[in-house]
């Protein structure tokens, strides 16, 4: 035995090896007439189904996939296998159609034909809306096809598909949803001129309504369907047609028109079951194989013929070489009956994995839901809180009557914690979406903290608190790393102690851990004796909106957010934090982030904008405001008119450019959303004819998510609204003494 797999075993794996080798070194040519013979090979398939000759597309799908397998073409293999997938659906085989599709799927996802793998999504959702009778797995295949579909702008596929889906809706006896996506179906169809799947969605949706008891209409739309299927010889719809105009008939208690229509039912289908069984019979198939086995027969008494006047040496080899191939057989068999259990957890793992994807591509398609519903909520939010606040603080700076300075200052409290409220979540939302980044700036620690702690003083003495702040002697006070963030956390963290602490000590520790040159871990400890936090509550203290109990949330306020914030920022910075906390005992909080020392000197520098009148002519400045809504027109006014600075105002886009073609202004205050053109368009026209021309945009839109598109419109720079006095007469300050410079 061994003396002969040495003899023949060996050199056929040789030749088999460099049959592998012939193969991947194919030429450009080679495989450029392969793909072409794989492409006639799927269309052949295709005009072989639309014929019903199922079993001569099935050969042709064969030997096309063993062709695209020869050259590794996985955008062809996963094409023929969705169209395997079909046909075994035709079949009547929903077990090898799912494990084929499935197949499909990995093989178009890793080559990235969305508009095919969409095609198999839909015929998956096929599979288990008919046969597996599995109808919310059947929407989940239809969602994720329709997504692609109106992606790629493939309407016509889309309508069909989003019939389906409201066929699953049907059969789980949601009519209401059905009759809603039926009528988005007929739009599409008719904008579209699908006549196919407008009359099947006509005739269906007459089902729905019926079963929703509005048999007029549900006659009515049967009638047009039926007219356009009669009309194009849609056979199989004018039997669902005759169908469901029965049951209408028979509702309505006209049994005489339900009888003659249920008989033409029955006829029709009769005839098209007998037609489709003819397609699908057993003899056909046998018919289908004799004739291949009669081709390769001959071609075996053409061999026979040689092998016979061949000499014995021949024969010898001939005997040797079957001898041969059954021990390979066997080798097979051996190999098969090993591999068959891996081969059925391998189908059921990629079964998994497509559904997995499905479930991805959900998740997927909610976060973007929620990040455009923040968006428009955010901004929905904004323009009235600009209203708010801005006249908020006109009416306390008007010297207001005694006893309305007390409501003024709830309202612009109210107002503020509304605008802190809305700013946390969509730091949540940054945060969870990765786009928040890194901006290192070299400052001084020990002072920030100080600023810190003297910006809460006020509310810590309100609760009779007392702050404690102790820095470590060996740890220098310039930093080069992000102030902001690290603020941020700051007033969180001590913003939450004087919160839920009453008549107590709150201590500020900062402490110097390890130090390697100019990089240093540095410890922070927020700590108080106030009311602590129970064991089972600190799990969950880090995620969004927890709080220790709705008593807790009524008697001391707040969002629930401010701790989500802090654990998101640590992270971003690399840092840990921990926690430590007894009930009525008090609570520290300790993080420590990596930091790099600074050796630059820090200069301070204070500009008092607008009060040194002498350094600019501000009676000579001319600025745009363009903004629709009224109030916040006025407003902005008032604002400017306070700083000593005039301006025009006009209420849309097309006005804005007009206005700035005629005029010489400093400064446009441009809103974004506004009727006729947008904020946006209205800029990029403006810079088509003056590059110079300061322009902000004054806007409530979440400005971190739109920045990349105000840089590319010409904006200056973004203000947002609601804006801080500080922040928005120190930017309008240095565009105006830029623009003075430049003019003198």
């Amino acid at each position: 035995m061994t003396s002969l797999f040495k003899t023949y075993i060996i050199p056929f794996l040789v030749v088999l090896h460099f049959s592998f080798a012939y193969s991947q070194d194919l030429s450009q040519k080679e495989i450029d007439a392969i793909k072409n013979k794989i492409a006639f090979d799927i269309n052949f398939a295709q005009k072989n189904i639309n014929n019903n000759e199922y079993y001569k597309a099935q050969d042709d799908l064969d030997q096309a996939l063993e062709l695209a397998k020869q050259i590794n073409d996985n955008k062809s293999i996963g094409l023929i296998y969705s169209k395997i997938g079909k046909l075994n659906y035709i079949l009547e085989d929903p077990e090898e159609a799912i494990k084929v599709l499935v197949k499909a799927i990995e093989k178009q996802r890793f080559s990235k034909d969305n508009i095919n793998i969409a095609e198999t999504y839909k015929t998956l959702g096929l599979v288990y809306l008919n046969y597996k009778k599995e109808y919310n797995s059947a929407i989940d295949y239809f969602n994720s096809a329709i997504t692609i579909f109106d992606d790629k702008d493939l309407h016509a596929y889309e309508a069909e598909t989003i019939m389906y889906k409201a066929d699953a809706y049907t059969a789980l006896k949601s009519y209401t949803i059905a009759e809603e996506l039926y009528e988005e179906v007929i739009s599409i169809s008719k904008r579209y001129q699908n006549n196919k799947v407008l009359s099947s969605t006509y005739i269906k949706l007459a089902n729905v309504k019926a079963a929703l008891d509005k048999l007029e209409e549900a006659d009515s739309l049967a009638n047009l369907g039926f007219q356009i299927a009669e009309k194009n010889n849609f056979k199989h719809i004018l039997n669902l047609g005759f169908k469901i105009k029965s049951q209408i008939k028979e509702e309505a208690g006209e049994f005489q028109s339900a009888n003659y229509l249920l008989k033409q039912h029955l006829a029709l289908n009769d005839s098209l079951l007998k037609a489709k069984r003819s397609y699908l019979a057993p003899e056909k198939r046998l018919t289908f194989m004799f004739d291949n086995h009669i081709d390769y027969q001959k071609e075996r008494e053409a061999n026979l013929e040689k092998e016979v006047s061949s000499s014995w040496l021949e024969k010898l080899t001939t005997i040797l070489s079957i001898a041969l191939i059954t021990i390979l057989s066997l080798l097979t068999l051996s190999l098969y009956k090993n591999n068959n259990i891996r081969l059925k957890s391998n189908n059921i793992l990629h079964k998994k994995n497509a559904e997995l994807t499905i479930a991805m591509e959900k998740a997927e398609l909610a976060t973007k839901t929620k990040a455009n519903f923040l968006s428009t909520v955010t901004h929905e939010l904004r323009t009235p809180l600009y209203a708010v606040t801005g006249l908020t603080n006109m009416l306390l700076e008007e010297n207001p009557k005694p006893e309305q300075v007390q409501h003024l200052k709830s309202l612009k409290f109210s107002g503020d914690y509304l605008l802190t409220f809305i700013n946390d979540i969509l730091q949540i939302n940054k945060i969870e979406a990765n786009k928040v980044d890194i901006e290192p700036e070299v400052f001084n620690l020990k002072k920030k903290v100080e600023n810190v702690i003297s910006a809460l003083n006020n509310s810590a003495l309100d609760n009779n608190i007392t702050i404690h702040f102790e820095y470590d002697r060996e740890l220098p006070e310039n930093f080069d790393a992000d102030q902001l963030k690290i603020s941020q956390i700051l007033i969180n963290l001590i913003g939450n102690s004087i919160k839920f602490t009453k008549d107590g000590d709150i201590w500020i520790r900062i402490i110097k851990q390890k130090e390697a040159g100019d990089n240093l871990e540095v410890r922070f400890e927020v700590e108080d004796n106030g009311i602590g936090i129970s064991k089972e509550k600190q799990q969950n203290m880090f995620e969004s909106f927890s709080q220790g109990s709705i008593q807790i949330n009524r008697k001391y306020g707040g969002t629930g957010l401010g701790l989500s914030i802090v654990k998101g920022l640590i992270d971003i910075l690399k840092g840990k934090i921990y926690l430590k906390s007894e009930l009525g005992k008090g609570t520290t909080f300790f993080f420590e982030l990596p930091m790099k020392k600074s050796h630059q000197e820090i200069k301070v520098s204070k500009t008092n904008f607008f009060k040194d009148v002498d350094e600019i002519e501000l009676s000579n400045i001319k600025i745009l405001v363009v903004e629709d809504n009224k109030i916040n027109q006025m407003i902005t006014k008032k604002i400017l008119n306070k700083m000593k600075l005039y301006c025009d105002v006009v209420d849309n886009g097309e006005e804005a450019v007009d206005m700035v073609k005629i005029n010489n202004y400093d400064v446009v205050l441009m809103d974004i959303h506004m009727p006729g053109i947008s904020g946006m368009e209205a800029t990029r026209i403006i810079r088509t004819f003056d590059k110079e021309l300061t322009i902000f945009a004054l806007t409530a839109v979440t400005i971190e998510d739109k920045m990349q598109e105000f840089e590319d419109a010409g904006f200056t720079d973004i203000i947002p609204k609601p804006f801080k006095q500080e922040d928005f007469e120190r930017k309008l300050f240095n565009a105006l003494m830029i623009t003075d410079k430049k003019s003198s």
